[in-house]
């Protein structure tokens, strides 16, 4: 069930205000106040509807699972603007104006007003990896885990090249959500797993190829169930990834963080590569002994956190497993 919380006259990073946000987000699990925090931060086309009918990471979260619903609240907000209620797709006009920090921040504001002030793990992939960045950096005592998953803390110059790409087809193409699919689902896998799937094959009784069809399918599949208007607010966030903006150097920042930091990489991404994860590792760990670092082996790229369940289970497990033992100590 989508639940709903009111912002009122929300002053953004550069310094407009919004009167009025709608702030989107679902609950699994144990209720509210009873249980420890789990909150999950959805990606580019993602929504809070994270497991059960349709949930997008149904093979980690649920009873039983690695994120065991038996024992944690699971909270999951929509980015305002995403369209995932069907009705608030059109109040975020401006897209440029908002920031991963405004996103974060308003996350918050959605906590404190479910009087959650403590929160047990902030996890998120891609897009929602970056605003676990962010929320981290804001309040740096609150989350005892933050999980950043093939993600990172900035916006490379790579990144932003493909975000004015992104948004260039998004405000010129003739069929904008279609055609911008196609070429980010080129960056969100790789070579090696489009040539290792079709193999240079047809379509029987067709002169188009099967990574056409594939392709074209995804454009349809994504134009069918996302608006526009979300499409070109979550790309422009990514470009607005940096927890170091208007503040101290990286080291300075993330010094304040209190949670345990697991990054988990790609080593196929090429969208946030696995070089910039280990580089943010191996500077972290000059200033903090509780970061941890793995990494996902895949053909597929960027999307196999999405894809391989098992290995980030196992990555996962030892940190949601040690909090449900103490779960049953106390009991």
């Amino acid at each position: 069930m989508l639940e709903k919380i009111d912002v009122f006259n929300f002053d953004l990073e550069n310094g407009k205000q919004k009167p009025y946000i709608p702030l989107f987000f679902q609950t699994f699990g144990k209720p509210v106040g009873t249980a420890p925090v789990i909150v999950v931060n959805h990606a580019l086309t993602g929504n809070s509807n994270v497991t059960g009918t349709n949930g997008w990471w149904n093979d980690l979260i649920g009873e039983n699972k690695t994120i065991d619903t038996n024992h944690f609240t699971v909270i999951a907000f929509n980015i305002p603007g995403n369209g995932y209620d069907q009705n608030s797709g059109n109040l975020i006009s401006g897209y440029k104006d908002f920031t991963i920090r405004d996103i974060a921040r308003i996350f918050w504001e959605g906590l404190f007003y479910l009087k959650i002030v403590d929160v047990f793990a902030v996890i998120g992939g891609s897009l929602g990896g970056a605003v676990a960045w962010e929320m981290a950096v804001l309040l740096p005592k609150r989350i005892q885990n933050l999980i950043p998953i093939a993600t990172d803390w900035k916006a490379t110059d790579w990144v932003i090249a493909n975000v004015l790409i992104q948004d260039q087809i998004l405000n010129n193409s003739d069929d904008p959500i279609a055609d911008a699919r196609l070429h980010a689902m080129l960056l969100y896998r790789t070579p090696q797993s489009i040539n290792q799937r079709f193999q240079r094959n047809k379509i029987e009784n067709a002169s188009v190829f099967q990574i056409e069809n594939w392709l074209v399918g995804h454009g349809i599949k994504l134009k069918n169930r996302f608006r526009l208007s979300a499409y070109k607010l979550m790309n422009h966030l990514l470009k607005t990834n940096d927890i170091t903006r208007n503040r101290k150097d990286f080291l300075s920042v993330t010094k304040e963080i209190q949670a345990n930091i697991h990054i988990i990489a790609v080593d196929t991404d090429y969208f946030f590569t696995a070089d910039e994860n280990r580089e943010t590792y191996q500077q972290l760990q000059k200033i903090k002994k509780n970061v941890f670092y793995s990494e996902i082996n895949s053909v597929h790229g960027h999307d196999a956190f999405l894809m391989e369940f098992e290995q980030l289970s196992q990555i996962l497990n030892p940190i949601f497993n040690k909090q449900k033992q103490h779960h049953y100590v106390n009991n």
